[in-house]
């Protein structure tokens, strides 16, 4: 081994610390990519799977050719562009995702996987290849090969478990997504600085200042560009809008999804069909204006339980919320006012149901979001079986779910319903339901009797085109086939299927 790439160029301490950190950088910006992504293809299985596998080509593909790079040239000469060069190229990759979301391309795979792709690849690649260059430098001893490797190895992983946790735990729940790239890419691109002046770089300059430039720009257009959240949690990416027709309208926007419409004059207002088609189930288990006790799985704008507060006084509705955001921005920003009638609890709703008295809801509404899909942990019969419990003996669930031709996961979650509950019935319109279009489904559940006759009267009177259906027997032709969703099996993601673009 030449003199001038001994050990002695990095102490084991510093060798150590330069592959935590890098691998510690790689993993920050994977967990983030979930959060920079969200606004363009959601939050589910799929989003993460398509993040985390192209992440881990890109290591796989950095780590490989540092290896060969750093056997084919001096390796000091690489560490410090190779820094350099990973942070700029980290700082390009939310301007990088804004311009390709911004296509509207779809949610699907191929999205996901090409949004990954430009953001998150290539630094995940050049910044991997930072390892085996430093093994490189710390090979003076063949006899110490095997201890040399697994030091920096177990370094390594150490540094990605600690930007996971720290990122997921701490980061995102503490400063928005964008600052934190920018200070990941700076912080990469000055340790490569420091590098490129310790270790005497006499290449040509022309490679690295190329990549400050290009660091510089990234760093300015991810500051200066507006973003497409107004806040942004450790869940959504959120925004309000004011509706231009209506000047006390009020929609809410989680990632990519209109989620909530509230009125902040007129609570009885429900902008959304689907909201109608709820209220319309809840006429079913009582009369106009009387009280009833709701569960409601999903808070989001709360237009809701400002509704039944309104047209049926007396109402008591607990609200279980994943976001505490969203429930601060009702209050803030949608007029929501609490009160010893409304309720709110925060966590996941599968956690937080469990908590909930046996038989002591009327009603439990199911609306709950990730992406387009409701996340799979709500769909199963395990779920479902607590929806049960948690109801009165003729007690309704009433579910909102989204899906287009051919409708898989509309068909598997009313056999998961109708293998819990005795009773199960649907709106749609006839043309979803013959699987010519998609679009919204909104399912009923309960032990006790549907009066489908009586609500499909309503929703004559109202002049749509929905019409309820009954889910009998095992011979129903919509539902035929369908598997029942259950924890160890609830693919939700895979069945439903993307709208049209």
């Amino acid at each position: 081994m030449a003199q001038a790439d001994r050990p002695a160029a990095l102490t084991p301490l510093t060798a150590g610390a330069l592959v935590f950190f890098t691998s510690g950088a790689v993993l920050v910006l994977e967990i983030l990519a979930g959060r920079l992504l969200a606004p363009y293809v959601g939050v589910t299985l799929e989003t993460y799977t398509g993040i985390i596998g192209t992440v881990l080509a890109g290591i796989a593909l950095g780590t490989w050719l540092g290896g060969r790079a750093a056997d084919a040239l001096p390796p000091r000469r690489l560490l410090g562009p190779l820094l350099v060069w990973g942070g700029a190229l980290a700082l390009i990759s939310v301007p990088a995702i804004s311009w390709f979301g911004e296509m509207a391309l779809g949610t699907g795979p191929d999205t996901i996987v090409m949004l990954s792709l430009v953001g998150f690849f290539a630094p995940a690649a050049v910044l991997s290849a930072v390892a085996p260059t430093v093994v490189k430098l710390q090979l003076a001893d063949l006899r110490e090969t095997g201890s040399v490797v697994g030091r920096l190895s177990a370094l390594g992983t150490a540094g990605a478990i600690v930007g996971t946790f720290g990122t997921g735990f701490v980061l995102i729940a503490a400063f928005p997504s964008r600052p934190l790239v920018v200070a990941v890419g700076l912080a990469v691109v000055g340790v490569g600085l420091l590098l490129w002046l310790r270790l005497g770089l006499r290449s040509d300059l022309s490679a690295v200042g190329l990549a400050l430039v290009l660091a510089g720009g990234g760093a300015a257009a991810t500051i200066l560009l507006p973003g497409s959240c107004q806040w942004e949690s450790a869940y959504y990416c959120v925004r309000i809008e004011a509706d231009p027709g209506r000047l006390s309208g009020r929609t809410l926007w989680l990632d990519q999804l209109r989620h909530s419409y509230v009125d902040l004059e007129d609570p009885s207002h429900l902008e959304f069909e689907y909201t109608r088609l709820f209220a319309d189930a809840i006429e079913t288990v009582a009369p106009s204006g009387q009280p009833v006790d709701v569960l409601h799985v999903g808070g989001g704008g709360f237009s809701l339980p400002r509704y039944l507060r309104e047209a049926r006084p007396g109402t008591q509705s607990t609200v279980l919320e994943l976001d505490p955001l969203l429930v601060d921005l009702a209050q803030r920003e949608l007029g929501l006012e609490p009160g010893a009638d409304l309720r709110i609890e925060t966590g996941d709703g599968r956690l937080t149901l469990a908590r909930q008295p046996a038989d002591a809801y009327d009603v439990v509404l199911g609306d709950a979001f990730g992406g387009l899909a409701v996340p799979w942990h709500l769909t199963t019969r395990e779920f479902l079986a607590d929806v049960r419990r948690v109801l009165r003996p003729s007690g309704l669930y009433v579910l909102n779910l989204i899906d287009y031709p051919p409708l898989d996961f509309a068909r598997a979650e009313l056999a998961t319903l109708r293998d819990v509950f005795a009773n199960v019935a649907f709106i749609s319109t006839p043309s979803a339901r013959g699987g010519w279009e998609g679009g919204t489904f909104v399912m009923l559940a309960s032990d006790g009797t549907i009066d489908a006759g009586a609500l499909a009267a309503v929703i004559a009177d109202r002049g749509w085109g929905e019409s309820v259906v009954a889910v009998t027997d095992a011979t129903d032709n919509f539902v035929a086939g369908a598997p029942v969703l259950r924890d160890d099996y609830a693919p939700v993601d895979q069945l439903i299927s993307q709208p049209p673009f």
